[in-house]
């Protein structure tokens, strides 16, 4: 896979681009990373993510990702219920969404980000939720979607590819920085794209003509 930085780059490999990308984001300054967090979360307000009684999925991020917390208090009082993914296993790759509440214990997973503890058994799949807002690391005007390359979201979320199915939810949104847009990524064969990916200077929704992918 290859990824187009914008107008004015080259063709950069995957890894090239993840490394990049990852500097961009880091270098967004704090007072202009704020700003562009609260443009996003009023964004997702228009977009009515929170709707009372649905099931949506958030994460909890790491640094220098979209930070989606200040909109938990206001989600859990509208009575949305929100999962976060945790990895089940490392080998195959593999998570599911367990819920998320205000008391909810954390720990530290392999990767440094902060899953929930002792909600296994309430664990649900893909398809059970409303609504999945997903972080990245880069995407492209199609809403293909650039990860950190380990593929759990795309192993969750293959059976969207199954074009003789009925996979209308969950809705499936990126979470990003404008600076975070690519010319142009090429998905691979099992690469899930998204429905849309909000910055802070807008939506983005892809192309309901096309098809597509993304690299998580």
């Amino acid at each position: 896979m290859t990824a187009q930085a914008g107008g004015a780059f080259p063709l950069l490999s995957t890894r090239e681009a993840r490394r990049h990308l990852k500097a961009l984001r880091r270098q967004i300054p704090d007072a202009e990373r704020k700003a562009a967090e609260r443009a996003i979360h009023a964004e997702l307000r228009r977009l009515h993510v929170w709707r009372p009684g649905h099931r949506v999925a958030v994460f909890l991020g790491m640094p220098d990702e979209v930070d989606l917390r200040p909109c938990f208090d206001a989600a859990w009082r509208r009575g949305v219920r929100l999962y976060v993914p945790r990895i089940l296993s490392l080998r195959r790759g593999a998570l599911a969404f367990v819920p998320y509440e205000r008391e909810s214990p954390l720990r530290r997973n392999w990767f440094g980000i902060d899953e929930p503890v002792g909600t296994l058994h309430r664990r649900l799949g893909a398809r059970q939720l409303d609504t999945i807002l997903t972080p990245l690391l880069g995407f492209d005007a199609q809403c293909h979607r650039l990860g950190m390359g380990a593929g759990f979201y795309d192993r969750a979320l293959r059976r969207r590819l199954d074009r003789h199915g009925s996979f209308r939810r969950p809705r499936l949104i990126g979470i990003a920085y404008s600076v975070q847009q690519v010319g142009a990524i090429d998905p691979n064969p099992w690469d899930v794209a998204l429905d849309m990916v909000v910055t802070e200077r807008g939506v983005l929704r892809r192309p309901a003509a096309r098809s597509g992918g993304s690299k998580t």
